[in-house]
């Protein structure tokens, strides 16, 4: 079966990156669907954006929403979005402080209003975030993102952060996946998302490991998947 492709952040390498065009772009290219970045403004709004800063070096922290450029979807305009062209999404919840905020509530909220329960999985680098989801909505889907292994002497911190949030899947970066990693989460029944792949080689690879999505840069090296 082929995995689950998500554009990262849409297509940033064709369009400016989390923006409406470029999410598009990821599903007229034949992708499933796109992973997408959520912050928050001073005055609260939640938007989509990697940084914490714009390009132009403000902080979105210290930004009231009437000085977002129109380039920058709000969280409700990128779910609308989702919810008009059956698009899956990946919401990451930024990692901006150890204990979760308002954000968590508020993006789980918008992603019930805009019905998009069955098409989303929430993922986040911060346990707590996730924790505070599963507690908030525990019919919404988790991902845990890592980007090293983890763990105290010879303890694995994965399993018993993936129990403690209840994560649906496990989201490691793809240079973290081998057949251990993949025995372990088929054991355990976690689904595997990777990212940021972008090598056709990297793309046999990891779909002859078994992984459930793969989110990169670039449709046509994603879709080679499907060759296979």
């Amino acid at each position: 079966m082929s995995p689950l492709l998500l554009g990262h952040r849409g297509t940033p390498k064709t369009h400016r990156e989390n923006t409406l065009a470029g999410f598009q772009a990821a599903l007229d290219a034949g992708l499933d669907g796109v992973e997408l970045d959520v912050r928050r403004m001073e005055d609260g709004a939640l938007v989509v954006h990697h940084d914490a800063h714009l390009p132009d070096g403000r902080l979105l922290p210290g930004l009231h929403s009437d000085g977002l450029p129109d380039y920058v979807p709000t969280l409700d305009q990128a779910l609308a979005w989702a919810a008009d062209t059956g698009a899956y999404v990946n919401v990451e919840i930024k990692y901006e402080v150890a204990r979760p905020d308002d954000r968590v509530g508020r993006t789980l909220d918008a992603i019930r209003a805009h019905g998009l329960t069955e098409r989303v999985i929430v993922s986040s680098f911060n346990p707590w975030v996730l924790a505070a989801a599963r507690r908030l909505a525990p019919g919404i889907e988790r991902g845990l993102l890592i980007h090293r292994r983890y763990g105290i002497g010879s303890v694995n911190l994965v399993p018993l952060a993936m129990r403690w949030t209840g994560a649906a899947a496990l989201h490691p970066h793809h240079s973290l996946i081998d057949e251990e990693l993949m025995d372990s989460a088929k054991e355990r029944g976690w689904r595997v998302n990777t990212w940021t792949v972008n090598a056709p080689a990297e793309v046999r690879r990891l779909c002859a490991l078994g992984v459930d999505a793969l989110i990169g840069d670039e449709p046509e090296v994603l879709l080679r998947a499907r060759l296979n």
